[in-house]
């Protein structure tokens, strides 16, 4: 196939679009000057962006992973606050050589993580640029519920996670090692399976606060506590580590804890609970917060590394 500055714009939006989700909000799509969405509620609204070769690698991912992982870390952004996701806005700047085969994979992608969830890419924007830069805007609806922050959590509440962690950071570094030990590990590195809804889950149950798990469980659960202004008490002994991740590091010959504790990219979602009795099934409590805010201490200790950081990596 030509390459997109072979291709050329209009041809290239021509060929991309019919391949995107469509939103069941959608009053109308691509193709305007703006989209128009019919929602219920307030309006929610996150936004992310991956850089080529700092988020993903093009010798690891394939496109259709750039997609999934573009549009499903933004899908856990709008479920992070308690609400409903609904459309994307996707811009994509990329080198006029790439070939146009890569953006309609991509395109694929962004439908393959969206579908199941009623979301559609309703708009966006091209430009061309040294390297592949990807920038996504989430809209999402709250149907009248109050939206869950990270600002409410009171002290002597339970903390909790909805599903088992590790699994990207374990993925992560089979890659960067060469190794492929565990294939499921490396399958969600490279896409991310929240179950979204989770995060609207918790808040039908009371959670005070939430958030999704994007740069490792100690450093986003020290964001709760700075805006809650709590100490969090984790428990490392209790955070569920990913089968996957604890086989391959028998094979590495590490602990897999860190990856669950530091990790990061799982985009499960964290939430605090009034109490214990108010945790959903299939979560699971790994610590509590404390009278004054004293940051995040691991097993009473406070922990050398906090996980992610954009600008330190």
């Amino acid at each position: 196939m030509a390459s997109i500055g072979e291709m050329g714009e209009d041809a290239l939006i021509a060929a991309f679009v019919p391949r995107l989700p469509v939103s069941d909000a959608e009053v109308l799509g691509p193709g305007d000057d703006a989209a128009v969405l019919a929602i219920d509620g307030d309006l929610v609204v996150s936004s992310d962006v991956l850089i080529q070769d700092r988020h993903f690698r093009l010798d690891w991912s394939s496109p259709e992973d750039v997609g999934w992982r573009a549009a499903m870390q933004n899908l856990a952004d709008i479920d992070a606050m308690g609400a409903v996701p609904t459309a994307l806005q996707v811009t994509l700047a990329a080198p006029p050589t790439l070939d146009a085969d890569w953006v309609l994979r991509f395109a694929d992608g962004l439908r393959e993580a969206c579908e199941p969830h009623g979301v559609g890419v309703v708009g966006g924007d091209l430009s061309g640029a040294r390297e592949i830069a990807i920038s996504v805007t989430v809209l999402g609806e709250t149907h009248g519920t109050q939206p869950i922050t990270r600002a409410d959590a009171l002290p002597g509440q339970v903390v909790a996670v909805s599903g088992p962690l590790g699994a990207a950071a374990a993925g992560y570094v089979q890659l960067t090692e060469g190794r492929r030990i565990d294939e499921e590990s490396i399958g969600l590195f490279l896409r991310p399976r929240p179950r979204i809804g989770a995060g609207l889950e918790a808040a039908l149950h009371g959670a005070t606060a939430l958030m999704d798990i994007s740069d490792g469980l100690v450093r986003d659960a020290g964001r709760i506590a700075r805006a809650s202004e709590v100490g969090i008490a984790l428990r490392s002994d209790d955070v569920p580590v990913h089968e996957g991740a604890r086989f391959a590091a028998i094979e590495l010959l590490v602990d897999p804890r860190p990856w669950a504790l530091t990790g990061g990219e799982d985009h499960h979602m964290l939430a605090v609970f009034p109490r214990e009795a108010a945790v959903p099934a299939g979560w699971t409590v790994v610590g509590e917060t404390t009278d004054a805010f004293s940051g995040v201490r691991v097993d009473g200790e406070t922990p050398v590394d906090h996980g992610w950081d954009h600008f330190g990596g």
